[in-house]
């Protein structure tokens, strides 16, 4: 893709005209046309980030910022780009949201245009679904957990963390109802756990808590499998997670 306004090559952006004063991130999305990515697109748009939805395909991923502004609005500040251009655009915060059969891969594609500095959150379960199993089984990645594989391909010294598990992605795609419960957030980075767990605050509803390391993420990314199995269950959808003990958690200290 091309910048209308600046001739730069592929890995560009171009923001409709419309859109007025824009907000001070942008947010890339990769696997934002799936369901959690999605959902996540429209909190986050809705209290006014700007997000771009990454795709590899670059017309489902305008397609999908197109249906985005039709349920928030024509000056929702959201646009699509192939991931390697969404996560170019980004200069604060990469969420990817993709199945673990596809991770390796979509990390590989976009190695290349991680800025440094830029703090990458996964949120993939490595589900047992990745081999034909069942939604509620999970793989054990020999790394430990899927954000520690992403870890090993990413750019050495990336600001990897992991969070978002256990948020149901029907419920975030329901903007008539609050959301409710925790999101859990680790990683070896204090400053990047901070920076994802200020996004996860101005979701309404949402709280986040520090669990620590990175390694943590192999007893988090479990519980989303969990949560489906809750789920089905009680013939539900929107299961969640709440930490007791504190009216409010955030940073610690």
């Amino acid at each position: 893709m091309v910048n209308s306004e600046t001739g730069d090559s592929s890995l560009a952006v171009r923001w409709p005209t419309h859109i007025g004063m824009l907000p001070d991130m942008t947010i890339a999305i990769v696997g934002g046309t799936g369901h959690e990515g999605f959902g996540l697109v429209l909190q986050l748009a809705k209290v006014g980030e700007r997000v771009v939805i990454g795709s590899r395909s670059e017309e489902r991923a305008v397609a999908s910022a197109e249906k985005a502004r039709q349920i928030l609005g024509a000056d929702a500040a959201v646009e699509g780009a192939e991931n390697a251009a969404a996560v170019a655009a980004a200069a604060e915060v990469v969420l990817v949201t993709v199945p673990f059969a596809g991770q390796a891969e979509i990390y590989r594609s976009i190695h290349d245009a991680v800025h440094e500095g830029v703090v990458v959150c996964d949120t993939t379960t490595p589900l047992a679904t990745a081999v034909g199993g069942r939604p509620w089984q999970v793989l054990r990645p020999w790394q430990g957990s899927a954000a520690e594989q992403a870890k090993e391909i990413l750019p050495k010294g990336t600001r990897l963390v992991a969070g978002f598990h256990t948020v149901s992605s029907e419920a975030l795609q329901d903007l008539e109802r609050t959301l409710s419960g925790d999101v859990l957030v680790c990683g070896d980075d204090p400053e990047a756990k901070a920076t994802v767990g200020a996004l996860v605050e101005k979701i309404p509803g949402l709280r986040w808590v520090d669990c620590g390391r990175l390694t943590s993420a192999r007893i988090i990314e479990p519980l989303t499998a969990l949560m489906i199995d809750v789920n089905r269950a009680y013939g539900i959808h929107e299961a969640g997670i709440s930490i007791t003990g504190r009216d409010a958690w955030g940073r610690p200290g």
